[in-house]
């Protein structure tokens, strides 16, 4: 049997998602288990949507920022509210002035070179993008190497279709975007992928 840390688990990523929106959509997704959301910075005006959900649930949720790609950004999503900040690609400067702001720092990585200077900056954990290259067998190798006990998010091609084999694989949690959220979908809708996908997620994997 895979042994987990306590870890990131599924993170809602709301890609494209209004203000007016967010709220209804995010409430969604954590009422149905979800661990966390995340708005991304090439969203309509991210920053608001990040605040009202921060606004509207209570102060322990997790609320995070994505494509965050420079200390600036950091910086305004810390003032928006976001907590967790999630980037596609591995920047030093970013890592550890979301470690200086006391936040939680998912980089993403597609090479252990990446994920190993991740860690040196000090990432809690590792956004593995894209998954869909990556794979399953590449998480396995990384794991082999890494420090015990990485985390490790798969991120991109992640859906309901193969979510059990990567949790079976020992992800400590995985990102869900398009498979979870696309811009104009209702809060039902959203409540309903979410469900199937945690139980899925808790069918499969050791949390």
């Amino acid at each position: 049997m895979n042994t987990r840390p306590t870890g990131p688990g599924l993170i809602a990523i709301l890609r494209g998602v209004t203000p007016d929106g967010a709220v209804a959509v995010a409430e969604a997704a954590f009422q149905a288990g979800f661990d966390a959301v995340e708005v991304p910075l090439n969203s309509p005006d991210p920053l608001e949507s990040v605040r009202r959900i921060r606004a509207a649930g209570p102060t322990d949720r997790r609320v995070g920022a994505g494509t965050v790609l420079s200390p600036d950004d950091v910086r305004r999503a810390a003032d928006a509210g976001a907590s967790l900040i999630v980037s596609p690609n591995t920047r030093p400067d970013v890592i550890a002035e979301t470690v200086r702001l006391g936040l939680e720092s998912y980089p993403g990585a597609a090479t252990p070179t990446e994920a190993f200077a991740a860690l040196d900056a000090g990432a809690q954990a590792i956004k593995i993008f894209p998954g869909s290259a990556v794979g399953i067998g590449g998480m396995r190798a990384w794991a082999s190497v890494l420090p015990s006990g990485t985390a490790l998010v798969p991120v991109g091609g992640v859906d309901a279709g193969n979510l059990a084999d990567w949790a079976r694989a020992g992800a400590s949690g995985a990102g869900l975007g398009t498979s979870l959220y696309r811009p104009g979908d209702s809060p039902e809708t959203v409540g309903a992928r979410a469900a199937d996908l945690v139980r899925i997620w808790h069918e499969n994997s050791n949390d």
